[in-house]
C-alpha cells in the first residue's frame, strides 16, 4: 500500500509539472501569435499564426483552462479511505503478486474448497466400438 501510494504522489507530481510546462507553453504560443498577428497587420500578409499542434492546444484547452484544473487540485488533497474487506481466504497470508513487485516463490497459498462427492470429480471418456474387429477389415475398404 505504501508503495502504491507512493507511486501515485510520483505521477500527481509530474503530472502538475507537465501541466505547467503545457500552460506557459500555450502561453508562450499565444504570445508569438499575438506577435505574428502584428506584423501580418504591419506588412499585409497573411502567415500562420499558430502551428497545428500549438492550435489545437489553444482550441481545445487553453492555458486557462489548465491552470484552472492546477487551482483546483492541490497535491496531497486525496484522502485515504480504507474500506473494510470481508476476509475471503479464511486469515490464510495472500499469495505473492508480481505486480506488486514481490518475488514469487515457494510454495503457493491454497484457498481449501469444499469436498467434492466422488461421482462429480470422476470424467468418464468416451467409448469408441467399432462395427467388426480391425483383423476382419479389408484393405480395399480403406
Amino acid at each position: 500500500m505504501k508503495r502504491a501510494i507512493s507511486l501515485r504522489a510520483k505521477a500527481d507530481q509530474k503530472a502538475r509539472r507537465y501541466t505547467q510546462l503545457l500552460a506557459d507553453a500555450i502561453g508562450a504560443a499565444e504570445d508569438a501569435a499575438t506577435q505574428m498577428n502584428a506584423l501580418n497587420q504591419l506588412y499585409n500578409v497573411d502567415v500562420s499564426t499558430y502551428t497545428l499542434l500549438t492550435q489545437a492546444l489553444h482550441a481545445n484547452s487553453g492555458q486557462e483552462v489548465l491552470v484552472d484544473h492546477l487551482a483546483q487540485s492541490t497535491p496531497g488533497e486525496e484522502a485515504v479511505i480504507f474500506n473494510q474487506v470481508p476476509d475471503a481466504n479464511g486469515g490464510q497470508p495472500l499469495p505473492a503478486n508480481p505486480l506488486f513487485g514481490e518475488l514469487v516463490a515457494g510454495t503457493p497459498v491454497l484457498v481449501p474448497t469444499p469436498a467434492l462427492k466422488v461421482a462429480e470429480r470422476r470424467v468418464e471418456a468416451p467409448v469408441l466400438m467399432a462395427t467388426a474387429p480391425p483383423a476382419q477389415w479389408d484393405a480395399a475398404q480403406d
